[in-house]
């Protein structure tokens, strides 16, 4: 297993104590675990944009149309 030295400000791995999922959790398995959620995150979010982005056109076909200005001013 190749390992490397990483600093942190004793602030970061205070926090880093502070989450941890159970006590003997080591920052390496904490890291990891945060790198997924992260990127299930940032995957979900982009699912979100993309329906957002289609949904946007649909409620715009549904909404800006004559029959419902035509009702407004009946």
């Amino acid at each position: 297993m190749n390992v490397t030295t990483v600093q942190l400000n004793k602030s970061l791995v205070n926090n880093l104590k502070e989450i941890k999922e159970y006590p003997r959790q080591t920052y390496n398995e904490l890291i990891s675990r945060m790198i997924e959620i992260f990127k299930s995150i940032k995957k979900k979010n982009q699912y979100d944009e993309f329906l957002h982005k289609i949904q946007q056109q649909k409620m715009k076909e549904l909404w800006d149309n004559r029959e419902d200005e035509a009702w407004e001013n009946a």
